[in-house]
C-alpha cells in the first residue's frame, strides 16, 4: 500500500528557475522540516524543541548544526575511513552563519532548549548552498509552532564590473569586489558577513539595501507556508511584574554602581561593582531570612538577576544622557594604542599590538607551495596560498579552564581576520610565497578579531611582504531603546555584552575590507548603519596612523632566515625532462644544491633555498638543462663517452654533442682515447646542429 503524504510546497522564482519551499513528506517527527530545492541544491532543514524550559538558565541555549554530505556532489570523502567526520571549518562557519541571524528573534525569557539541523543533500555546481541553509532553518523554524519571530532569510551579493549581482557562483564571486552574505526579516538587516576590495562605505550600504529587497521576497515566500503549514505557536509564559523590587534596588544601590562603574581598568572595575552587588543583597538579608528555605533560595537568585540588571541600566543610561562610557571615554574615542614590530627574532615577521585591554600577537611564517592549505569538500578540491589561524587562551581573560584547541568562535574570529586582509595579499607572480598568519590573543576585553586585523597586518609588513596597503579593523557597538540611538567606537567587553550590536568593520585608508554585523535587536535602521560606518572610518584612519608611526610599509627585504624563492617557466611538455626518470634528474639538483624544487602542471617552477647562493646555482642547473645549443658558440664540456670515430662530449644538462676525432686536435692522432678521458674538462665550439638535433662540436677550432 503506498504511502500518502499531505505535502505543502511554495514557490517563487530565482534566476529563471524554480525556488521551492517544501514540508510534509521528509523528516516528519522534527517540530518544523523544510526541503529547499532550487536546481540541482536540495536542502534539508530541521527545527526541533524541548518541551520545557531548563531551570535557572539566563540564556537561550540553541545549537545550529550544518553539514556537507560528500554524496551532495557525488564525491567520496577523502582519508581511511570513507565516511564524514568532524565538521570542516566551511560547515562550521556556515553553522554560525544560520545562528547570528535566528538567535535574537526568540523571546528573551525562552529557556527551552532548541537545536536546528541543515544539510545539504544533492549540490548545484558552482554555487554554495551557506546562504540558502539561512532561508531553509527560517522556514523549518515558522512552522515548528516554537515562538521564533522570523521569518529570516539570507542571500549573497556580489558587485562585478560595477554591477550588483543577486545568489553569484563562485566564478563571480572571483571576479568580484564586494561580496556580502546578508540575513534580516522583511524589516532589517540583522545579519552582515563579507569582504571587498577597498570599497567605500557607500557603495557598501548600496549592497546591503540590493540585498535587502531579495531578503524581503523570500520573506513572503516564507510566510505564505507558515500560513498553509505552520503549527500553532507554543506559549511561553510572560515574565513576572518586578517593577517594584527593581524600583526599590534602584533607589537603593543605583549612586554607588555609579561610582563604581566609572572605576578604570576592567578587573578594577568589575571588583568594584562586585562589591556594590555584594552589599545591596546583603541589604536584603533580613527579608530573606524571614522566608521558607525553598523560597529563600528563588527570591535570592531573582534579586541577584535584578541587581544585574542595574549595572546594565547604569551603563546604557549614562551612554545615553551623558554620553560618557563605562571608562570614561567619548563615544567616538579610542582605547589607547601600543605597537611593536620585530618582537620575535627568530620568526619571518611579528608584531604585538594593544588596544587598551585588548592585546594580539602577530606572527607570519614564509613557506613554499608544500604548506598550501589544502581543502577538500562538496564544491571540490582547492588550495589557499594565504592563511590565518586565531588562539584564544584561557589566561587571556584571567581564567583558569579546560583549552580544547579552536572551537567555533575561533574559526569564525580567524576567518574575518583573513577575509579582512585578503585583498591586499600580492598575488603569486609578485610573491611567490605562502603565507600563514596567527593571532595569539595575550589579552582581550573587546575587539580581538579587529586587533588581529591590526597585528597581522603589521607582521606581514615587519616581514617584507609587499602588501597593497596597511589594513585596520574597529568594532563598533550600539545603545537604542527604540526612540534614541548612541554608536560607540572601538567597543570594549562589556559594551559588546550589555550592547545591541557588534559591528566589524576593516579596511585601508582608501576603502573597506572586511566586514561583520551582528544585532540583539530585531535588525538595524540605514540610518544607524550609516552613521557607524562613518564613525568606524574615522576610527580606523586613526589606528592606521598609529600604526604608520611604528611601521607605514612593507620593509624593502625579508628577514635573513626566511626562504628565498624564485621562480622560472619551463614548457609544460618538458616537464618530464626536468623531473627525469624517477625524479632521477630533479632529486640530483635538490642533493647538490640544497634547495627545495615544486614544479606544478602549466611548468612554473619553483625554487626555495635557505640561502640566495644556493637558489642561483639550482636556476643555472635547470635553465642550463632547457637551454638550446647556438651554432658558433664555445662552451665549457664534459667528455662523457670515447668512441673510435670521436668524443660525445656534454656541453648544457643533458645535452651532448659528438666530437669527431678530425676535430680533437690540432694534430693528426690515431686513438682519441690518447687526447681525453671520460669525465675531462674541455672547450668546444658548435659546428653545426642538424634537423635531428644532433649537435657537430670542435675542440680543435674552440680557440
Amino acid at each position: 500500500m503506498q504511502h500518502e503524504f499531505k505535502v505543502i510546497k511554495e514557490t517563487t522564482d530565482l534566476k529563471g528557475e524554480s525556488y521551492e519551499l517544501e514540508t510534509g513528506k521528509w523528516a516528519r517527527q522534527a517540530d518544523g522540516s523544510v526541503v529547499l530545492r532550487w536546481g540541482d541544491m536540495v536542502l534539508l532543514a530541521n527545527a526541533t524543541g524541548a518541551k520545557n524550559a531548563v531551570e535557572g538558565l539566563d540564556f537561550f541555549p540553541l545549537t545550529v548544526e550544518y553539514r556537507e554530505k560528500f554524496y551532495a556532489a557525488g564525491k567520496f570523502p577523502g582519508g581511511f575511513i570513507k565516511r564524514e567526520g568532524r565538521p570542516t571549518d566551511k560547515e562550521i562557519l556556515t553553522s554560525r552563519l544560520i545562528d547570528r541571524p535566528i538567535r535574537p528573534l526568540f523571546p528573551d525569557n525562552f529557556t527551552n532548549e532548541v537545536q536546528v539541523f541543515v544539510t545539504l543533500l544533492s549540490a548545484r555546481k558552482n554555487y554554495s548552498a551557506d546562504v540558502h541553509a539561512i532561508t531553509a532553518a527560517s522556514a523549518a523554524l515558522s512552522i515548528s509552532g516554537l515562538p521564533f519571530d522570523g521569518p529570516v532569510a539570507g542571500v549573497r551579493v556580489a558587485r562585478v564590473a560595477g554591477k550588483f549581482i543577486l545568489f553569484p557562483s563562485r566564478d563571480e564571486i572571483h571576479a568580484s569586489d564586494i561580496n556580502l552574505a546578508l540575513a534580516g526579516t522583511a524589516k532589517a538587516v540583522t545579519m552582515i558577513e563579507g569582504s571587498a576590495d577597498e570599497a567605500s562605505e557607500e557603495d557598501m550600504l548600496a549592497a546591503i539595501q540590493f540585498g535587502h529587497k531579495e531578503i524581503q521576497r523570500l520573506c513572503a515566500l516564507q510566510e505564505k507556508l507558515r500560513a498553509a503549514a505552520g503549527k500553532p505557536r507554543m506559549a511561553v509564559p510572560e515574565k513576572p511584574d518586578h517593577s517594584a523590587l527593581i524600583q526599590k534596588i534602584r533607589e537603593m544601590g543605583y549612586a554607588d554602581m555609579k561610582t563604581a562603574n566609572a572605576v578604570k581598568g576592567k578587573h578594577e572595575r568589575q571588583a568594584a561593582v562586585d562589591a556594590v552587588k555584594a552589599a545591596l543583597l546583603e541589604k536584603f538579608q533580613p527579608e530573606l531570612a524571614a522566608l521558607p528555605a525553598e523560597e529563600a533560595t528563588k527570591q535570592q537568585k531573582l534579586l541577584k538577576a535584578l541587581i544585574d540588571e542595574l549595572e546594565v541600566d547604569v551603563v546604557r543610561e549614562q551612554i545615553f544622557h551623558e554620553g560618557i562610557r563605562p571608562d570614561g571615554r567619548r563615544l567616538d574615542e579610542l582605547r589607547p594604542i601600543s605597537i611593536e614590530v620585530g618582537v620575535l627574532p627568530g620568526t619571518h615577521g611579528s608584531a604585538l599590538f594593544t588596544r587598551g585591554e585588548t592585546q594580539s600577537l602577530g606572527v607570519l611564517t614564509l613557506g613554499t607551495e608544500l604548506h598550501v592549505q589544502e581543502t577538500d569538500d562538496v564544491e571540490g578540491e582547492s588550495s589557499s596560498r594565504f592563511y590565518l589561524h586565531y588562539n584564544f587562551p584561557p589566561f587571556s581573560v584571567g581564567e583558569v579552564r579546560r583549552y580544547t584547541g579552536p572551537g567555533r568562535r575561533e574559526i569564525g574570529h580567524g576567518k574575518l581576520a583573513e577575509n579582512s586582509l585578503s585583498a591586499v595579499i600580492p598575488d603569486a607572480e609578485r610573491f611567490p610565497y605562502v603565507m600563514r598568519l596567527v593571532s595569539e590573543i595575550l589579552e582581550s576585553n573587546g575587539s580581538s578579531s579587529m586587533a588581529s586585523v591590526c597585528s597581522c597586518a603589521l607582521a606581514l609588513m615587519d616581514g617584507g611582504v609587499p602588501i597593497k596597503a596597511p589594513v585596520a579593523g574597529v568594532a563598533m557597538g550600539l545603545i537604542t531603546n527604540g526612540e534614541q540611538f548612541a554608536v560607540l567606537t572601538d567597543i570594549a567587553g562589556l559594551e559588546d555584552h550589555f550592547g545591541d550590536m557588534d559591528f566589524k568593520i576593516a579596511g585601508t585608508a582608501k576603502g573597506i575590507t572586511g566586514f561583520q554585523l551582528d544585532t540583539k535587536v530585531q535588525g538595524i535602521s540605514y540610518e544607524i548603519m550609516e552613521k557607524a560606518m562613518q564613525q568606524a572610518k574615522k576610527g580606523r584612519l586613526e589606528i592606521l596612523a598609529e600604526m604608520a608611526k611604528v611601521l607605514d610599509r612593507p620593509r624593502p627585504q625579508l628577514r635573513d632566515n626566511a626562504p628565498r624563492i624564485s621562480t622560472l617557466t619551463i614548457e609544460r611538455d618538458r616537464i618530464g625532462e626536468l623531473i627525469g626518470p624517477g625524479g632521477k634528474n630533479i632529486r640530483m639538483i635538490i642533493e647538490k644544491t640544497g634547495v627545495e624544487i615544486n614544479v606544478d602542471d602549466s611548468g612554473v617552477v619553483q625554487i626555495a633555498a635557505a640561502d640566495a647562493e644556493a637558489a642561483r646555482r639550482a636556476r643555472a642547473m635547470i635553465e642550463g638543462q632547457f637551454a638550446e645549443a647556438e651554432i658558433g658558440k664555445t662552451y665549457e664540456g664534459t667528455v662523457r663517452k670515447i668512441t673510435d670515430f670521436g668524443a660525445f662530449i656534454e656541453i648544457l644538462p643533458g645535452r651532448d654533442g659528438l666530437c669527431h676525432i678530425s676535430k680533437v686536435s690540432n694534430q693528426r692522432i690515431a686513438n682519441v682515447a690518447d687526447v681525453l678521458k671520460e669525465g675531462q674538462k674541455v672547450k668546444v665550439k658548435v659546428l653545426a646542429i642538424d634537423r635531428q638535433g644532433k649537435i657537430s662540436l670542435s675542440i680543435r677550432d674552440a680557440d
